[in-house]
């Protein structure tokens, strides 16, 4: 963060402060929600959770170097109380951005969201100074955490944007207003909660309507290939930029292909050229998040040569999103379980199907939560999917949505041993360890909730033949 004095901070927040000796030492260093993270000169902010209050750490992180604590009540250490932590956090965020002047970029979709703020990051990196989240920080605390940490040479700051009801993308596009808006996609991630796909995508285009007019500078960047999002081209002032396979976006992939790896390739078309790409990242889905960071890229000022190469460079930021790793003994492990939805569990099956070419193929998948009324649908649609793919064998991982995920399978044709249902993730385990053989690809996948990257970490664990390999 910009470094800013307590007694600066306190008025931008509107807070009391408590036990300051100097209300003009500079807060240096970041703002952080775990103790444990302090750095000298940071500012701690506490929030009092379910199970743990952060207040109970204020003398930890004090004695750890933070410069004040921001909080609701005094805490016997230099700290700024105010009546709300989070809607602090949003003030002091909006207040930091202001100053700094840099290009704020906010994207969201219903999938693929961290795999392309990711992309775009690593693009934009190349043409200047860029902060963007760590993992999915996408809530109203995870957004001000990360534009708290531009600094003054900080030219690009990229924010994700979750929604899990209405109204929730345009309370964060009023802490930190974007220039440049994109939506990936409306799919079914958290239709329990919206009612509707209809419903998701008004939840999802408020991140337009926020925009600035085109004759100040504000651009939409939408899917071409998503009806609900080409339509929210009407909901904004912004300039509309338009990326997908369709023929009439601005910025489009043409001559898509798989490497043997499952690799995707393809020739990037924007309004200023051509040019080659061949990806790291693993999976077609890829194809469609490479377009979305190549349409903001280029309207950032980078020429098509350099965002083909930083494309064709670009690697994984955020753990547990198709990681490929591959063991001494030639299993090759894809771990993409950070999270799960219809449309990333069929990309990722997509993704098993062809980087699994002449080799067993194994599909551990688990729940797809907050579906309400469309998860048994749901879950028996990937099943099915798994054996249309021609996955060697499914192995549903859990109790009554894993149950699920089989029968679709069954009533698909899997029959025999193509298909297993167990019940937890070390009963996984234990199955692949008994079955595994040299060559196979293993995709574990499923909600976060599930916990099934434990079931990828055993898999990856050293063994006597050797160190694993990433990849």
């Amino acid at each position: 963060m910009i470094a800013l004095s307590l007694a600066e901070i306190a008025e931008i927040v509107g807070g009391q402060s408590y036990d300051i000796p100097d209300p003009d030492l500079r807060v240096t260093g970041p703002v952080v929600i775990d103790s444990r993270a302090v750095q000298t000169g940071a500012l701690f902010a506490a929030f009092a959770g379910e199970k743990v209050d952060g207040h109970d750490y204020a003398e930890r992180a004090a004695a750890a170097g933070a410069a004040a604590v921001l909080a609701t009540r005094p805490v016997g250490v230099p700290a700024i109380v105010v009546p709300d932590v989070t809607a602090a956090l949003g003030a002091l965020a909006r207040s930091v951005v202001e100053r700094l002047g840099a290009t704020t970029v906010a994207l969201t979709g219903s999938s693929g969201k961290t795999s392309t703020k990711d992309l775009i990051a690593q693009v934009l990196q190349r043409k200047g100074p860029t902060v963007y989240p760590a993992g999915n920080l996408n809530n109203e605390i995870g957004l001000p955490l990360t534009a708290l940490r531009a600094a003054e040479d900080t030219e690009h700051l990229v924010l994700e944007m979750g929604a899990r009801y209405i109204g929730d993308i345009r309370y964060l596009t009023g802490l930190v207003p974007p220039k440049v808006s994109l939506v990936l996609n409306v799919g079914t991630a958290h239709i329990g909660e919206f009612g509707g796909r209809e419903q998701i995508a008004e939840a999802k285009g408020e991140i337009v309507e926020c925009l600035p007019p085109a004759d100040a500078g504000g651009v939409a960047v939408l899917n071409a290939d998503d009806p609900l999002v080409r339509a929210m081209a009407s909901r904004t002032k912004a300039r509309v930029i338009l990326f997908g396979e369709a023929a009439d976006a601005d910025v489009r992939a043409e001559n898509v292909r798989l490497t043997r790896l499952g690799q995707p390739a393809f020739t990037l078309h924007t309004p200023t050229g051509c040019s080659d790409v061949t990806m790291r990242l693993y999976g077609e889905h890829h194809v469609s998040n490479a377009l979305a960071a190549a349409a903001v890229a280029h309207e950032l000022g980078m020429s098509v040569d350099e965002i083909a190469l930083a494309l064709s460079e670009a690697g994984t930021l955020s753990r547990w999103r198709m990681e490929v790793t591959e063991r001494p003994d030639g299993v090759t492990v894809v771990n993409d379980a950070y999270n799960a939805n219809p449309e990333s569990m069929r990309a990722a099956l997509r993704a098993l199907a062809a980087m699994g070419q002449g080799r067993r193929t194994w599909a551990v998948l688990g729940q797809m939560a907050e579906l309400g009324g469309e998860a048994l649908a749901e879950h028996d649609a990937v099943g099915r999917l798994a054996v249309r793919l021609n996955v060697s064998k499914l192995v549903a991982v859990g109790g009554r949505e894993a149950s699920w995920l089989q029968l679709g399978a069954y009533n698909e044709g899997s029959w025999g041993e193509e298909s297993v249902h167990v019940s937890d993730a070390q009963a996984a385990v234990d199955l692949l360890r008994s079955e595994l053989r040299p060559g196979d690809v293993v995709l574990v996948k499923a909600s976060r909730s599930v916990g099934l990257e434990r079931v990828a970490q055993a898999l990856l664990e050293t063994t006597t033949e050797g160190e694993v390999t990433g990849r």
